[in-house]
């Protein structure tokens, strides 16, 4: 027994994920002592840990190896992701702050059910069996519901609490229907012993079945056409700050789950799951951007303008191979920064009794406030793909994967739909810059200039890293050289 309890060394590639958890029972503790005023100390303290689990990270503290039996691998990839996820949360606690503050929202609990979903995602990201991708997927999943629900005495936000729950729950099982038969066709949990296992199974339909069951559930967590249903209810219904966090930086972890459980682990069957994947990356494609024409509420329209981003991401996965997975993962860090932004241009322009989640709300916004609206056309424009901006490179990079993968077809349906999809990006700027101003102002709520620096750093962002893309590009390729 003594043999096979975890040593030194099979700690140490963990220390980042021991760090995050140990800091968040930390400010769960600290919690307890603290009052109303005090409690931007366990903030910032959550900021800081997330962003010093980042350094950690990159000056790779530990190392990497594959330890736990298998279960937990730390290389390249995981490591590119950790970042993206640890520093894109750090960014949605600096929204959330005064977003939950205003309004009466802030608990304590916030900042520790974000530390331990990111937590979840590391898990996830570094997978190395089915019962480690379930366990961190659980982690990211049970947090995040907590965390939809914050605002009690909001019915809507208590029922997109519940239909994230109830479907969340629905896909969880669905993707552990897959994983049981999949381990009943090959006999292990462990990914690598899959794949070797995978050609001489004596259940060979089992297998097909388990898949095919696994890559529902992904495309669940994705929020992929069709099972996208709890998608625009969720994002819409939450408190903006929460739909920031969940809207961004699990993309990355969805995206970890997909390599580790595909390509990891179904690796010799991706004959079998690329022409499924194709075949949601164009559902989704059409019908996110479709049904985000004809929507006027702007965070319901950025839930169905996620479908058609999560289409474009499979565009590279359905690629396959090590440039396709590449370009995946350049869309899904490019998506994070985005979707960042897009939520953090609404909370910026929020304040109490005034959600401006409206496209109306955006009326002649130039005449009032040209900062405000020149930083918003930047995350209109990149999520639009339009270039120089990041969402351009990100779509020209997933388009070329899907040529190289013989997707002819699937790459035509991808230009067609991001034609489509420019209208309802290019609909905001239009009111925004040509349209009188209606209604209530909107006017930035008075002393956050810390938060109005922040979301033009992270607007602005969108263009540096459009001009300045190869340096990110070339970190995706290195993951999976």
């Amino acid at each position: 027994m003594m043999q096979n309890l975890p040593t030194v060394a099979d700690l140490l590639p963990l220390l980042p994920e021991l760090v995050l958890i140990g800091s968040a029972f930390v400010l769960l503790m600290l919690d307890l002592f603290m009052s109303e005023q005090q409690r931007v100390v366990t903030h910032v303290l959550a900021i800081a840990s997330l962003i010093v689990v980042a350094l950690m990270v990159i000056m790779g503290v530990g190392g990497q190896g594959t330890v736990l039996s298998g279960m937990f691998i730390r290389d390249n990839m995981a490591d590119v992701l950790k970042i993206g996820a640890c520093l894109v949360s750090a960014l949605a606690l600096v929204y959330a702050w005064p977003y939950l503050r205003e309004r009466g929202l802030y608990k304590g609990e916030v900042p520790v059910l974000m530390l331990f979903a990111v937590a979840g995602m590391m898990l996830l990201i570094s997978a190395g069996s089915l019962v480690m991708v379930y366990l961190g997927l659980e982690l990211l999943a049970l947090c995040s519901y907590a965390l939809v629900a914050i605002d009690r005495e909001n019915p809507l936000a208590s029922e997109a609490a519940m239909k994230y729950f109830v479907l969340g729950a629905l896909a969880s099982g669905m993707l552990l229907y897959g994983m049981s038969l999949v381990y009943g066709a090959t006999g292990s949990v462990d990914l690598v012993t899959i794949s070797a296992n995978a050609a001489n199974v004596a259940q060979p339909m089992m297998l097909l079945a388990g898949v095919a069951f696994m890559v529902a559930g992904i495309a669940f967590k994705f929020g992929a056409a069709p099972f996208h249903m709890w998608l625009p209810d969720v994002y819409q219904g939450a408190p903006t700050a929460i739909t920031l966090f969940i809207g961004s930086a699990p993309k990355l972890a969805a995206f970890a789950m997909a390599i580790r459980l595909l390509d990891l682990g179904a690796g010799s069957l991706g004959d079998y799951w690329q022409p499924m994947l194709a075949g949601l990356a164009a559902l989704s494609l059409i019908i996110g951007n479709l049904i985000a024409l004809v929507q006027t509420n702007l965070k319901r329209m950025l839930a169905y303008s996620t479908i058609s981003h999560v289409g474009f991401l499979f565009l590279g996965l359905a690629g396959g191979g090590a440039e396709g997975n590449a370009a995946a993962m350049f869309y899904a860090l490019s998506y994070a920064i985005m979707a960042a932004a897009a939520f953090g241009a609404i909370i910026v322009l929020s304040r109490r009794g005034f959600e401006a989640d409206s496209i109306e709300d955006f009326k002649g916004l130039n005449a009032r406030d040209p900062w405000s609206a020149g930083m918003v056309l930047c995350v209109m424009a990149s999520l639009a793909g339009i270039p120089p901006f990041l969402g351009f490179w990100a779509k020209l990079v997933v388009l070329r994967a899907a040529l190289q993968g013989d997707l002819l077809w699937l790459a035509i349906v991808g230009i067609v739909t991001a034609v489509i999809g420019a209208f309802y990006y290019l609909r905001v700027m239009k009111v925004m810059y040509f349209d009188e101003p209606s209604g209530e102002p909107v006017q930035p709520p008075r002393n956050d200039r810390v938060l109005r620096v922040v979301f033009g750093v992270n607007a602005l962002s969108l263009l540096a890293f459009g001009v300045f893309w190869n340096p990110l590009m070339a970190w995706c390729q290195q993951a999976f050289a």
